[in-house]
């Protein structure tokens, strides 16, 4: 199969910020309540956790059952500038070591009528010389009522925010529910895989920036209110269950009625990794490490907003920042000069300014190197974009290709992001391309340039947007 476009996630300020863990937690979104948060800035994990030793919960299914062959150990645990980190060691096929912590809390569930969110920003684990074939990272929640009944899974519930195997740039978002003795009937759930996306939420990050190789934000909310779950990556949409949609009333109404815990563990080896035929084999080896930069929990109203969601206006005090004086050679375009909102969709041919290419139609271009889109007021919030998303396309030649980057406040200051784009198959056959930028909030000028080592235009612009 041939794959006409490259993401190729660049950009050295970018870079650094990728290469850079640590991040402070996020600020509590509007309409929304923090109920717990642990950063991780200590040295030891703080009373929020408790450590799950061994290989199951003591009278449990043996290997917490599903197959995994390591040994859990709080010496796999480690805390440093605020990323706690669990490692696994070993190699092979046998003698592994890793962990798997737990909220000591088991009440985690949405008010009534309301909303819970649950997330996490974390870089999953990946073996040194990328032997990481059944490295198997969870980030989920397992009804409290399991502790008091290690036999009564997957009536009792589960939801699974993030699993990923083997170092894929892939990840999997489930829920499992319903029943496994046939003499309850029909297995309405499809376990033991659950009701998921099979993987399907797309990869993490493309090149530099995959699942292994940055930290991402793993969230889901789950609502009372019109009983459904939801889960995003990066903020973006990835799945969706629903009582009486894709999950039975009765499966739903035993499983998602109550209390969970938060679970955070690196299982070597076991049922999901060789179901996707990555199973643990001679050659894996030990020292990847899964890294979590926080966790954190909030409770909200019917209609608290999603991840992504638009952000309050700002206040009317906020005064626009300057832009330079359009060049002789500038093409200006109507557009709002202030107000826009940076996580709705901002059409090209709405930019306040065109530098060196044209606006055609319902979109701006094409465009080549040293080209760029101006756009007055663009207001990110007080929660810091860490992600920016546009429509391309492109008709360039064989080898031509070039950078749409992010910049703020100045068309030649630090680049926050980018993407490289080569040929789509056509100049109207766009692609949705995604990109994670530096954070940003406040209200700025956004530059959108285009940089190319070669003369030749290389793309289209439909739209642009950003998100958290």
């Amino acid at each position: 199969m041939t794959i006409p476009i490259a993401v190729l996630l660049l950009g050295s300020t970018w870079l650094v910020n990728a290469l850079h863990a640590e991040a402070a937690a996020p600020p509590t979104p509007a309409g929304w309540t923090q109920t717990f948060l642990d950063d991780f800035n200590g040295t030891v994990l703080s009373g929020n956790w408790r450590h799950s030793e061994g290989t199951s919960y003591p009278g449990g299914p043996a290997n917490f059952g599903t197959g995994e062959v390591e040994t859990n150990s709080r010496n796999n645990v480690s805390l440093a500038n605020g990323i706690m980190s669990i490692t696994a060691r070993g190699n092979g096929l046998s003698g592994w070591t890793s962990d798997r912590i737990e909220t000591n809390r088991q009440d985690f569930q949405p008010p009534a009528g309301g909303k819970l969110r649950v997330e996490a920003r974390l870089r999953l684990p990946e073996a040194a010389n990328g032997q990481s074939n059944g490295y198997w990272p969870a980030f989920w929640m397992l009804a409290g009522a399991y502790r008091g009944n290690l036999w009564n899974w997957p009536t009792v519930g589960e939801i699974d925010i993030m699993e990923s195997v083997s170092g894929l740039n892939q990840t999997w978002q489930t829920m499992h529910c319903g029943w496994l003795d046939p003499a309850q009937g029909p297995n309405v759930c499809n376990e033991k895989n659950g009701v998921g996306n099979n993987g399907s939420a797309g990869p993490c990050g493309q090149g530099p920036l995959s699942c292994t190789k940055a930290f991402h934000t793993y969230t889901i909310d789950w609502s009372d209110a019109d009983k459904s779950v939801t889960w995003y990556v990066d903020g973006r949409q990835v799945w969706r269950t629903q009582r009486g949609v894709n999950i039975r009333a009765d499966a739903w109404d035993l499983g998602f009625n109550h209390g969970f815990f938060i679970v955070l563990n690196l299982a070597i080896g076991g049922e999901m990794p060789a179901n996707n035929g990555v199973p643990l084999n001679g050659a894996t080896t030990g020292g990847g490490h899964y890294d979590a930069d926080y966790v954190t929990v909030y409770t909200g109203g019917a209609n608290a907003p999603s991840p992504g969601a638009t952000p309050p206006t700002t206040s009317p005090t906020a005064s626009p920042t300057a832009s330079p004086t359009a060049s002789p050679t500038a093409s200006p375009t109507t557009g709002p000069p202030t107000g826009r909102d940076a996580y709705s969709t901002i059409q090209a041919e709405s930019a306040n300014q065109v530098q060196g290419t044209t606006t055609a139609g319902t979109y701006v271009g094409p465009g080549g190197n040293a080209d760029y889109l101006r756009f007055d007021g663009v207001n990110f919030g007080n929660t810091p974009a860490r992600q920016f998303k546009a429509q391309a396309a492109s008709g360039a030649a064989g080898g031509v290709s070039g950078l749409v980057e992010v910049r703020v406040d100045s068309p030649t200051g630090p680049v926050l992001g980018s993407f490289a784009i080569a040929n789509t198959g056509g100049w109207t056959t766009f692609r949705n391309i995604p990109a994670n930028i530096t954070a940003v909030t406040g209200t700025h000028t956004v530059y959108v340039t285009l940089t190319s080592g070669q003369p030749a235009d290389f793309v289209n612009l439909d739209w642009i947007t950003f998100g958290h």
